[in-house]
């Protein structure tokens, strides 16, 4: 899953992921099928590298007509109308069909918002692309004018995150060449935030979902989070109703295009991160000849059933944590121990002291659970900048504090202070259940499965194995499956994998790329979830560079830097 409220823009580009959250998942929920299903860290060894299993036979996504369907123009043919809203954006609404194979059945009205191209910058010097801004194949006349693009859609990911919440936070980090040429356009998926979102528990009836044990133990432990899935399940269908049924990638890849023809733009430009990466590359796969300038950055792949994606995106957090041990084991405020090994064993020590006795904290008599512990351990291997604080937080749960690591977990589930939740892990176990059909038939399959999840990943595969029962019990059958994306005849599409990305592992975007047709791979040596616009001014000169100007990295392209 992704986590709201991680390090603004950067956070908010975030991974909830896995074939859907299970009650207090701390991972990622997401819909991440993922081809070569390791991932390897060139410098983690030992249990941190994910078992590689070879990707399952599946078939290729199939482009849809390059005709619009007559049923379907009326909605292609809508005018958008523009009001001023949230401090210096616009937003507006527009219709799409609830179900695209019958329009007649009703229709759901989607939110979205837009920062308007900004003037460009009044010096050409510098080093990032912005210097460049009047050149390009759709550049300037030699007189230092740029002309327009067109649109840049956004997403952060998720599935759940709000592309209007992360436009009015991340508008002004983009590159300024790159606003002197894009309005940055954010679009709230159906399901998700301002577009007919999914409403399923009140914010007491989360704050014990997100508590349950996602480790248990015995029968009784495994029954109550058994019905806690159940009761999350049975809250959306009673609060969404029939819109549950059609909240899925595809529809959602088929409303960007229905949004792209309103906004005037004959391809649709793109920068999708995380689960972002799987909304764009299906847009690719349905409309290749209407593909622009797509940037996939921290990538999912396609190909995975359930429960492999969970799976392997536990290896990706396990990497994640060697990283973190590696980098606290040597620092005097380093509460772990003094060896990677000792931070491991006295992590998981710590975690078992928490499931036993929960811990008291500063937030109105709440107390931390173990799998709250976890989960704030979880948020903080998003960004290696969270780290500081996940030491502390450690620290001060060694003492008996569990404040620290409380305020990790509710940044994650993104509770706010007054104990409501946004509709994040809502939309994000709605999407993923739909996108795949459920990684396990019940509880004796997570137990058989256990075995290859705690050896992929000894702090983290237990947990999200139990994760992955969340879409057993849903209310609505799959409508999607694994498959690949191949988007022939497409753009070239930039495909951005860090090899020491927790949420979305590095195999995933080197599955992916390896996938589409015109797929060019750039990848990131370092840590956290994403690449783009967080701290490699190479990655985000090549990736500029290509909005800009249209040119793709170089094939084998890595930054470290």
């Amino acid at each position: 899953m992704r986590a709201t409220g991680r390090v603004l823009a950067a956070a908010l580009a975030a991974g909830l992921l896995a074939g859907g959250c299970g009650a207090g998942s701390p991972g990622t929920g997401g819909v991440e099928p993922s081809g070569s299903a390791g991932a390897t860290s060139p410098d983690s060894a030992g249990p941190a590298t994910p078992t590689a299993t070879a990707a399952p036979r599946v078939t290729p996504l199939e482009p849809l007509p390059a005709v619009v369907p007559a049923e379907l123009a009326p909605y292609y043919a809508q005018r958008l109308a523009w009001k001023a809203c949230d401090g210096g954006f616009e937003c507006t609404t527009f219709r799409v069909p609830l179900d695209y194979d019958r329009p007649g059945d009703g229709d759901l009205t989607l939110t979205a918002a837009r920062a308007l191209v900004l003037p460009p910058p009044k010096t050409t010097t510098g080093t990032g692309t912005g210097a460049r801004t009047g050149a390009g194949d759709r550049g300037g006349d030699g007189s230092g004018q740029v002309s327009r693009i067109g649109s840049l859609l956004l997403n952060p990911g998720g599935p759940g995150g709000s592309a209007v919440e992360y436009l009015q936070i991340a508008a002004d980090t983009y590159d300024s060449g790159v606003r002197a040429r894009y309005d940055l356009v954010g679009l709230d998926p159906r399901g998700v935030g301002r577009s007919n979102p999914v409403s399923c528990l009140s914010g007491p009836r989360m704050d014990a979902f997100t508590a349950i044990d996602l480790t248990p133990g015995d029968q009784r432990g495994i029954d109550a989070l058994v019905a806690a899935d159940k009761e999350f399940a049975e809250g959306c269908r009673q609060h969404t109703g029939a819109a549950l049924g059609h909240l899925s990638t595809v529809e959602a890849a088929r409303d960007m295009d229905v949004l792209r023809a309103l906004l005037g733009d004959k391809r649709l430009n793109f920068v999708g991160k995380s689960y972002g990466t799987f909304l764009g590359a299906t847009y690719a796969g349905l409309f290749p000849g209407r593909v622009g300038r797509l940037v996939l950055d921290g990538a999912l792949d396609p190909s995975l059933d359930a429960a492999t994606s969970n799976r392997t995106q536990a290896g990706g957090f396990e990497i994640a944590w060697a990283a973190f041990a590696k980098d606290c084991a040597p620092r005097k405020d380093c509460p772990l121990g003094r060896t990677e090994q000792q931070v491991g064993e006295q992590l998981t020590a710590l975690l078992a002291t928490v499931q036993a006795h929960p811990l008291p904290s500063t937030d109105k008599g709440r107390r931390l659970t173990g799998a709250q512990a976890k989960t704030g351990v979880i948020q903080a291997m998003y960004a290696d900048s969270l780290w500081p604080k996940l030491r502390s937080a450690l620290t001060a749960a060694k003492a008996g504090d569990g404040t620290g690591l409380l305020k990790l977990a509710d940044s994650y589930f993104g509770r706010e202070a007054d104990g409501s939740y946004p509709n994040l892990m809502s939309a994000n176990t709605a999407v993923n259940c739909l996108d795949l059909p459920a990684a396990f038939a019940g509880p004796a399959d997570v137990q058989r499965a256990m075995p290859e999840f705690e050896r992929t990943s000894p702090h983290f595969g237990r947990d999200m194995a139990w994760m992955a029962l969340a879409c057993t019990y849903w209310p609505v059958r799959a409508t999607g499956a694994a498959h690949t994306i191949r988007a022939a005849g497409a753009a070239p599409i930039v495909v951005v994998g860090t090899t020491r990305d927790p949420a979305t592992p590095y195999a995933w975007a080197q599955a992916l790329a390896g996938q589409l047709e015109s797929g060019r791979l750039l990848t990131y040596d370092g840590d956290g979830h994403t690449a783009y616009g967080r701290h490699s001014d190479c990655v985000d000169d090549a990736v500029n560079l290509f909005l800009l100007e249209g040119e793709a990295p170089k094939k084998g392209k890595r930054c470290d830097w």
